[in-house]
Parts: C-alpha cells; structure tokens; sequence
C-alpha cells in the first residue's frame, strides 16, 4: 500500500482555436512533453486515464476515445480507462489515478485531458454539448431555476451556463453587495497573470475600466469576464514512493488530498453546504491542511463571478467582504492569496477535458518555482478547484485537489 502519490512530470500545450489539430495530435503533443519532464519513457507507463467530454458529440467519435487518442502517442497494450465526469473530467482522472496507486495497483500511471471543441461548422452541436451538462429530461426545471432567483429565461444565441452564471451573480450581489466592478476587478487580475503564460490562449492585460467597457454578454458580464471555447490538451505523470525512488524527487509534488463530491438537494440559498464548500472541507481534513495554509490557487472561474464564489468556499475570504480584498490586491500575484496565475480559464482557456489537469499543471509549475514571471514566491502549497455540470442548484460535480512541494 502506498501512502503518498506524486506528480513527477506535467505538461499542457497551447490552448487556443487549434483548427489544424486534432485529439489525436494534441494528446501526442502533451503526453511526450510530460513524458520528457518526467524523464521516462513511455514504457515505464502502467495504466493511463484519459479525460474528453467533447468527441463522441463533435465528430461521433465514442466508446474508446483513449485508446485511440493514446494509441498514437505511443501508449497501447496497457489499461487505458475513459474518463467523463463534466468540467471535472480532468480533475477526477487524476483523482482515479491516484486512487489506483494507493491501492497498489499502479505505481507510474498516465493521466491525460484533451479536447478539441472550436468547430466553425458545427455551431449548433456545440451549443448541444454544454447543453447535455444538464438534465436534459427537466430543462424547465433550469429555466424555473434562473426565474426564481431573479434571472431570464435565456436568449437566443447564448450559453445556458452564462444565463445561469449571471442569475446567480445578481444574487450574490444583492445579498452580499457584490458589484459589477468586483467582477471587473477579478477578470483584470486574471487576464493580467495570462499575459505571463505561454500557453494561454488569450495574452491581452485589461485594466477594471477596459473589462466593463467590453462587449456585453448577459449581465452583469462582459465578454472578458467569460471563459472562451478552446481547443488543447495536458498531462500528467504520477507515481507512487517506490517509483519515485527511481526516478528522484528533487522536481516531484506531492498530492496531500482530492476531494470528488457529487452535488446534493439542498434549498437555493443555503450557500454553507455549496458542493465546492463541502468539497474543500474534505480535502482540507485529509490533507491536514488550513485554508490559511495556501499559497496557490486555482479555481474554475467559467465567469469572473465563480471565481469570487470559489474564493468563498475554499475560506480564502468570508462571504461579503471579497470586494475589499480585491481592493487591497490580495488574490494578485504579489498579494496574500494568489488567484489564478496562469490566466485562469477567462485567460487562458478551457478545453473542457484538459482543464482540471492544467490546474495540476500550474499548481506543479509553481510549487516547482517554475514559472517565470508568473512565478508566486515560495509556494509551498497549492489548491484547485474544478467543477462541473449543472443539477438542481449547483455544479453537478466538483473536486478540490491540494498540492504539496516536496
């Protein structure tokens, strides 16, 4: 039985509209790229996860995406297990993998996300697969959902999830005082850290002004304060103590713990038992970590709004009083508690797959002191927050993984 699991290699390629790639060729591109920083060879790999949501609707490929996608990589003859669980697929393949070489299972394991979504010919099954992140047999009852909290029925030509994000920001910000230029002030932030990461598919710093002046998308946002639809791919490697022995610790991270939730029926407004409140509660006790503990952070900030919310529910700061932090520079590089350095996914993008992993790809980076101008200094511990899918009055699933330098 193993006790500790650690990352020992990670990569992420561009994110962006990568028109001339494919699943197959972004997934070669990161798995051989974590497969050189872990300085092993692709035979050393035991079992590998792979991470889609988007394939089998975007070009009917389904069933066996991983052993496809990986058969061209170089990766076959080994368990390869598909992996889909919403924006948290890539988060959950980690947290399989992990829980495989606990057991004993498993002690080098392959851990990859890749999504190709940008189709400009296939607007309307994009539409489609955001879509089926709902209970498709009881849409009304996401539009009852929107109306009862003060929201509209959504427009024609947008996401259901931007419609959902806003009705929620408005009742956040009228119970709480949020503003429309917190919002601002967090996608400011965000963007400014993309403009350091390579790999973002946006670079572009925006001021406060600059945000609330961008095209408005539902209010309260504006284009700025949404994440993009992106193509892209990451990966991991993890290993158990034994392998890592073999290999050297001197660039490994340790995973302390990840939380998987699935969401529960609660009433709209109780916010104490959010599925990423409760997600970080878990993670925090196995771990033996504070939330006063984090020095990196990562969150799913699908909109400026879910940043401020997960900011909430991870105890970096109570409800309410995220505006004055935000003022105060807290959650900037340099700051108390830094949000986001690798763009997040306003920034950086969020090929659905591939983005839990990229969190873990960041938080790596950063606890490895690697990463250039972005760089948080002496980050020790890190926490990511992914979730995904919508079910009754939150995410459908959400994992919160803590990351520790060795």
């Amino acid at each position: 039985m193993s006790n500790n699991v650690y990352i020992v290699g990670a990569s992420m390629t561009p994110f962006g509209k990568r028109l001339n790639d494919t699943v197959k060729t972004l997934t070669t591109q990161s798995v051989n790229s974590a497969l050189k920083d872990a300085r092993i060879e692709k035979e050393a790999v035991q079992a590998a996860w792979f991470s889609n949501t988007r394939q089998q609707m975007l070009e009917g490929q389904n069933t066996i995406r991983g052993q496809i996608a990986l058969k061209a990589a170089g990766i076959e003859g080994i368990p390869i297990i598909n992996v889909e669980n919403a924006c948290a697929s890539g988060s959950t393949a980690v947290h399989q993998a992990m829980t495989a070489i606990k057991a004993g299972m498993v002690d080098i394991a392959l851990v990859v996300g890749s999504e190709k979504m940008v189709y400009k010919d296939r607007p309307e099954k994009v539409a489609a697969a955001f879509a089926g992140g709902t209970d498709i047999h009881d849409q009304e009852s996401v539009l009852d959902y929107i109306v009862s909290i003060g929201g509209e029925k959504p427009g024609p030509n947008r996401s259901l999830f931007m419609d959902l994000y806003a009705a929620q920001a408005r009742v956040h910000m009228d119970r709480f005082g949020t503003t429309q230029e917190d919002f601002a002030r967090i996608a400011a932030n965000t963007h400014t850290h993309g403009q350091h990461n390579p790999n973002a598919q946006y670079r572009t710093p925006f001021n406060v002004e600059e945000v609330l002046a961008d095209k408005l998308i539902v209010s309260p946002f504006t284009r700025a304060m949404c994440a993009p639809v992106s193509d892209g791919s990451a990966s991991l490697i993890l290993c158990s103590e034994n392998a890592l022995k073999r290999i050297g610790k001197s660039r490994a991270v340790r995973i302390c713990s990840i939380a998987l939730l699935s969401t529960i029926t609660r009433d709209k407004f109780d916010f104490q038992n959010h599925i990423s409140r409760r997600a970080a509660s878990v993670a925090y006790e196995e771990s033996g970590i504070n939330s006063t503990d984090i020095d990196v952070v990562e969150v799913h900030d699908a909109t400026a709004f879910s940043t401020i919310v997960q900011i909430e529910n991870l105890g970096l700061c109570k409800q309410g009083e995220v505006g004055e932090s935000l003022r105060n520079g807290d959650f900037r590089i340099g700051g108390r508690s830094p949000v986001n350095p690798s763009g997040g996914l306003l920034s950086k993008g969020h090929p659905v797959g591939a983005t839990g992993i990229a969190q873990m790809y960041e938080l790596t980076t950063q606890l490895r002191g690697e990463a250039g101008t972005r760089q948080v200094d002496g980050a020790r511990i890190g926490i990511a927050e992914n979730g995904g899918g919508f079910l009754g009055v939150e995410e459908g699933v959400t994992t919160v993984a803590i990351l520790e330098k060795v």
